[in-house]
């Protein structure tokens, strides 16, 4: 199975901010900001989600709206965050977002 991505032309400011609006699916976009491809047990490992199935659409959504890409490997997919394409469409938008969220959760 292959993924559509959108190519970075297609990137949208709306689909990005939605996408990172949500609490789950900004949490998995932390744990690619680490750099390289994680398979999604890992993501899910480090988020304490126990089921794949919880986050098929949360993939998607970061998938269709240009934050990750997800490819086939084996049984398992490999996510890479797309920071050299969101950081061409958007500069400065992902780190300030990332760093938002670094405040928050030590304020929490």
């Amino acid at each position: 199975m292959r993924y559509r991505h959108p190519e970075r032309e297609q990137i949208r400011i709306d689909g990005v901010l939605s996408a990172l609006g949500h609490p789950v699916r900004l949490a998995a976009v932390r744990v690619l900001a680490g750099g390289g491809e994680h398979n999604c047990t890992s993501v899910l490992t480090e988020l304490g989600i126990p089921a794949k199935s919880t986050m098929t659409h949360h993939w998607r959504v970061l998938r269709d709206s240009g934050v990750i890409i997800q490819e086939p490997s084996g049984r398992e997919n490999l996510l890479t965050l797309r920071r050299d394409d969101l950081d061409a469409r958007y500069p400065g938008l992902l780190d300030a977002v990332l760093a938002g969220a670094r405040t928050d959760e030590a304020g929490s």
